[in-house]
């Protein structure tokens, strides 16, 4: 074991072995990765229950696979099994498993979301730390864990925590491979893509061309062997991703649930196109948009093509090389990106002089910046120019290449410090980055004054002092590097921490304070108001909600006013919401209960409904009851257009409640013959409808009068409802309309 001597960054030949050899181990680094690790967990672990059930969506389909083991395979909204979510249910297994074992609740849903970002944190360290010692691996894994997007990510539901495990995965696997052109490793990294591909379809092989590149090229092998060992790893990934496909591919459709999100119940057709190509051209048959102004979108308000417009944006934002630096994304990844992007060039100019093999000492340095970099710029590049749905989450994927540059171009430049160029760029890098986090705080209207000229002050004057830091005593470099780091990540650490002091709910979440001018999401619009435009206040009537329980539901904090049974005595906080152009989390106005959720807008979505397409519903113990009582003698206690919507329901009552039309209620699942054949065999108890008792518009999604509008589903969903309404008593229960479908009225 080497002494306490050993240097923070090793040179080239000290960091070759130090990657190597497990005695070299210096004797801090174990407490320190330690401690990286534990914070990293008590960061993610904090309050983690404020945010409830997060995404009613995805809890209800954990409900349900931790109720059916056929929901659990084929990834179902409700036990019942009539359709599934809109994914491949590989993220909703972990969850599912924990609340098979210690029951349903917020935390048991959301803890193993949480012990992904400890792995993907530590997966990060052991990559980084092979080729540029503990020193580096330690501040990328800091970046990663103070990234705000991810500190939100990994306190949700939603299965972008898992594809990020699994990328940072692949490209560990990939530099194990090169190092020595070891197929078994190269086997592992298909393995990992073939489950990422189950986690979140074709976002999992966007890495691949450079990875493929890199290895095609690099590897210390002959042409003929890489080829070979490549072809074994794409049958892995076949093998890990095509055996769930084709399961459910070849199950005939009339014994297993619907595919969420398609439009001839195919998977497949759901990989092509609502979530594979349509999110690039942005044609997504079955979306709010769709590429029409019909059905969802109109009903929204919403102009063709989907909701917000933009230019260039498909309605999603604007596109452009800028996009991930603009309005309130730039505040989830962006505090780093400028200079991992520079290190980026700075460590391969520092290591070109390496050999094509990865055999040198080098060699294996290079090929690590160029995978971390080739899988950054690839990802980026798709996020900045898709004309699909894009929300600011999304680029919690682009988090750990970020941080890996980070850590591992700040050592190359270090043991290069005694050079002019290096040091200059040591230094401009850091400048930049504190110039850059000046600008993201600032974006925040009164977020912290003082934190953004510390920022700037304390940056710019480690960056001026480092080229001569060195001259002026051991002890002067280490201070200066400590006061250039702690400028770097000041401000993503106060986001971080504002996020997780913050519950989130709903279909949209963001991490930090409200932004103006968000370009993420759906354009800051919902039913025909622009947050951020002048037409409505950011966040909607009401401000910020508070995050209170509902009848059974477990909520978040209880600021406000909110009390521990969901009551609420007074008004949510004016301004608030959620920020960068998302739409409303599910506060409420003054005086109308509260369901949970960021925002200003009703619970369920829109001024008025019962629910909606982003946000479920509120629950009253009314409807619980109704849904409740003599749930176990039907097949589902109820029926409610939209999976918020009967999520909402679902997770209040324990009951399973038929999504009609999936997430979108644009699916034609199930058809009008299907839903009153299951009416006549009494398997549905309850229809709930979208409006309640004054007729107003119902909850996004819905036209005038109540019934949604059936999008890309041929008026499914609207064929539906009118049927209700026509032949079944209407009552409103706890708000909502129920008609109680075996008392029809002829």
């Amino acid at each position: 074991m080497t002494t306490a001597a050993t240097p923070l960054f090793p040179a080239s030949e000290a960091r070759a072995r130090t990657g190597r050899r497990a005695a070299d181990r210096p004797r801090w680094e174990r407490p320190a990765l330690a401690g990286l690790l534990f914070a990293t967990a008590a960061l993610l672990l904090w309050d983690l229950g404020s945010s409830g059930y997060a995404n009613s969506f995805y809890s209800a389909a954990v409900q349900a696979g931790s109720e059916s083991w056929k929901a659990f395979f084929f990834g179902s909204s409700d036990a019942g099994n009539s359709i599934t979510v809109d994914k491949p249910p590989a993220a909703l297994w972990p969850m599912m498993l924990s609340v098979r074992l210690f029951g349903l609740g917020s935390w048991q849903i959301l803890v193993p979301q949480a012990l992904m970002g400890v792995g993907t944190t530590a997966v990060l360290y052991a990559a980084v730390r092979r080729q540029f010692g503990p020193g580096a691996a330690l501040l990328s894994g800091a970046a990663f864990a103070l990234t705000p997007v991810a500190a939100l990510m990994f306190r949700f539901n939603n299965p972008d925590a898992l594809l990020t495990l699994l990328l940072t995965v692949t490209v560990y696997c990939v530099l194990r491979a090169l190092d020595g052109a070891r197929t078994n490793w190269l086997v592992w990294a298909g393995v990992a893509v073939g489950f990422a591909f189950l986690t979140k379809t074709l976002q999992a092989f966007v890495i691949l061309p450079p990875l493929a590149l890199l290895y095609a090229v690099c590897a210390p092998t002959r042409l003929r062997r890489r080829l070979g060992q490549l072809l074994l790893a794409g049958l892995a990934m076949v093998a890990a991703g095509g055996w769930w496909v084709a399961i459910v591919e070849l199950w005939p459709a009339s014994s297993r649930p619907y595919i969420g999100g398609s439009q001839n119940d195919s998977f497949l057709e759901l990989t092509l196109g609502y979530n594979g190509l349509g999110r690039i051209n942005g044609n997504e048959s079955g979306s709010v948009g769709g590429g029409a102004r019909t059905g969802t979108a109109a009903a929204y308000g919403l102009p063709e093509g989907g909701p917000g417009g933009g230019a260039g944006g498909g309605g999603w934002g604007q596109t452009g090389f800028d996009r991930l630096f603009s309005g309130n994304i730039g505040g989830q990844i962006s505090w780093l990106l400028p200079a991992a992007l520079v290190l980026l060039v700075a460590g391969l100019v520092v290591t070109w002089r390496a050999r094509r093999a990865t055999d040198s000492l080098d060699g294996m340095a290079r090929a690590a910046f160029l995978a971390w970099g080739g899988s950054l710029l690839i990802t980026a590049i798709v996020f900045s120019y898709m004309q699909g749905i894009f929300h600011e989450y999304y680029t919690v994927a682009l988090a750990p290449f970020v941080a890996a540059l980070i850590g591992m171009g700040v050592a190359v430049l270090w043991e290069e410090r005694g050079t002019a160029a290096a040091a200059i760029a040591l230094s401009g890098t850091l400048a930049l980055t504190a110039v850059w986090s000046y600008v993201l705080l600032g974006r925040a209207t009164g977020y912290l004054p003082w934190l953004r000229w510390a920022v700037l002050v304390g940056g710019l004057l480690a960056a001026a002092a480092l080229p001569f830091a060195a001259r002026a005593g051991r002890r002067m470099l280490p201070a200066v590097a400590a006061l250039g780091v702690a400028a770097a990540l000041a401000g993503p650490l106060a986001y971080c921490l504002t996020t997780v002091s913050t519950g989130h709910t709903g279909s949209i979440v963001t991490a930090g304070p409200a932004v103006a001018g968000g370009r993420g999401g759906p354009g800051g619009m919902m039913g025909g108001f622009r947050a951020g435009a002048g037409e409505m206040p950011r966040g909607g009537p009401g401000g910020q909600g508070g995050q209170g329980t509902q009848d059974g539901q477990p909520g978040g904090g209880r600021p406000n006013g909110v009390q521990q049974d969901g009551s609420q005595q007074g008004g949510g906080q004016p301004g608030g919401g959620q920020p960068g152009g998302a739409l409303p989390q599910g506060g409420t106005p003054p005086g109308q209960g509260v369901a949970g959720g960021r925002g200003g807008m009703r619970a369920g979505g829109g001024p008025g409904g019962a629910g909606g397409l982003l946000n479920g519903a509120q629950v009253g113990a009314e409807a619980k009851a109704a849904l409740t009582t003599d749930a176990d003698a039907y097949t589902w206690a109820a029926a409610a257009i939209g999976s918020q919507n009967a999520a909402s329901y679902q997770l209040a009552s324990g009951a399973p409640v038929m999504a009609i039309g999936g997430f979108n209620g644009s699916d034609p699942s199930p058809t009008l013959e299907q839903f009153k054949r299951y009416v006549r065999e009494g398997k549905i108890h309850w229809f709930i409808g979208q409006g309640g008792t004054t007729g107003t518009t119902g909850g996004p999604g819905t036209t005038e009068g109540g019934a949604r509008g059936g999008g890309a589903g041929g008026g499914t969903s609207s064929e539906i409802e009118s049927w209700v309404k026509a032949g079944f008593k209407a009552s409103t229960v706890g708000g909502a309309t129920f008609y109680d479908l075996t008392a029809p009225t002829a």
